[in-house]
């Protein structure tokens, strides 16, 4: 399978992406890359000690448990942290993200994945504090078609960062920029027996589709 996104789409149970709950069933996935920097949103909470010396678009936003995190547009300097992310996350969670099977990730989708111009394909990385260094716990991520009318996307969260409602979080950031760059459909491939991010997508109101070129993966779609 081509290493471009992973997906998520989002259109049937009626939910509006801007109002969402942050409350989310089972979070997963997988998913491609890019975008200009979207307006500057103030965050609703301090920077405070967790991260100092913040500047231009972030968040920083409470989970259900409590916990903040940042998310921010995904910069070059996180090259380290999205490597060691994905040498993290359990051979289930690779296998889901990418629709296939390696250990480490190669120097060539790496630099696929940090492909980033803001509009024509964009990721929001989630930062948090653990265990005395930052890393990062999730990503959200869209890559334009080539007729650049849709996109196609994914959100992956780290194993043990789950139902904690960060991915619907990195999820509603990633369909507002999707919205505002006039996208009119955003879409994810993914593998069947990929149930988390089943009910994500039907959680967020993607429709689900059989994918005629893949009996192995189904296509979430959202209107926008």
């Amino acid at each position: 399978m081509q290493l471009t996104i992973v997906k998520c789409s989002l259109a049937a149970s009626g939910y509006n992406i801007r109002t969402l709950p942050v409350a989310t069933p089972n979070e997963v996935l997988t998913m491609s890359p890019t975008a200009k920097q979207p307006p500057v949103k103030p965050s609703t909470v301090a920077a405070g000690a967790e991260f100092p010396a913040l500047e231009g678009d972030h968040w920083i936003e409470p989970l259900r448990d409590g916990t903040r995190v940042l998310i921010r547009p995904l910069r070059e300097s996180d090259r380290g942290l999205e490597e060691t992310f994905i040498r993290e996350l359990s051979p289930e969670a690779r296998r889901y993200r990418f629709l296939g099977d390696f250990k480490a990730p190669s120097k060539q989708l790496l630099d696929q994945l940090m492909h980033v111009d803001y509009v024509h394909d964009m990721a929001f990385v989630a930062l948090a504090h653990d265990n005395g260094r930052l890393r990062e716990v999730g990503i959200s991520r869209y890559a334009s078609t080539r007729d650049g009318k849709q996109c196609e996307c994914a959100v992956t969260v780290a194993d043990d960062w789950r139902n904690r409602g960060l991915a619907v979080m990195l999820m509603q950031h990633l369909v507002d920029v999707a919205r505002k760059h006039k996208f009119t459909r955003i879409f994810s491939v993914d593998d069947t027996t990929n149930e988390p991010m089943r009910e994500l997508a039907h959680f967020l109101g993607f429709t689900c589709e059989s994918n005629p070129d893949d009996p192995k993966t189904v296509v979430y779609s959202l209107s926008l």
